[in-house]
């Protein structure tokens, strides 16, 4: 008599997508580099030029000075956000990640933490403007983030997205750099995009 092996299948092995996320929270990047997991793809980004940094500085100062609510900022806090429809599994490093002070949001926080109590999040464009306007959109919205700003250096205008709803942002406003762009509740206050002439 013979024994016949049986082959079993395999339970519970990772799906690609999390062999991309764990790829992805294990990589290390060159110094002063960041990385992001944006649609199923890994982007290494360099360190950004001076023009992205000044824009940063002046919306930091604004907020921070001229805010009905006190705010803290961070600009390297990651997020972990909502799969699924036009976000697939996602952890983003927005340029800057407003929450009221009162709720101390960063303190003991991981490394990625949920959004939850987040008020408002910023990109300035760099090199893959499109992920900017259209993925990480569709992924603040999916969140539920309730504000998402977006300084398009090549555009030169600023766009103010508001009311999450789904996978999209139903209202947006719309400012030329030099415009005055109106930050609703809880910054209430005008921000003053001449600094991005």
């Amino acid at each position: 008599m013979s024994a016949v092996a049986h082959e079993q299948p395999i339970t519970g092995s990772p799906s690609q997508a999390d062999i991309l996320l764990e790829s992805f929270l294990s990589l290390h990047s060159p110094e002063g580099f960041r990385a992001e997991l944006i649609e199923g793809e890994i982007i290494v980004a360099p360190p950004p030029d001076g023009d992205h940094e000044d824009h940063i500085s002046h919306l930091i100062t604004q907020v921070i000075r001229r805010s009905k609510t006190d705010m803290s900022v961070s600009g390297g806090k990651g997020l972990r956000l909502v799969s699924g429809g036009l976000c697939p599994k996602n952890h983003v490093v927005p340029d800057l990640t407003f929450a009221p002070e009162e709720l101390r949001l960063f303190r003991g926080a991981p490394s990625w933490m949920e959004p939850d109590g987040v008020a408002m999040v910023v990109e300035v464009t760099s090199g893959k403007p499109d992920q900017d306007r259209i993925a990480k959109r569709h992924c603040y919205a999916r969140a539920a983030i309730p504000l998402y700003l977006l300084v398009d250096r090549e555009k030169a205008q600023l766009s103010l997205f508001g009311k999450p709803h789904r996978e999209e942002y139903t209202e947006v406003h719309l400012a030329a750099f030099g415009e005055p762009l109106a930050l609703p509740e809880p910054f209430d206050f005008d921000l003053d995009t001449k600094p991005f002439l």
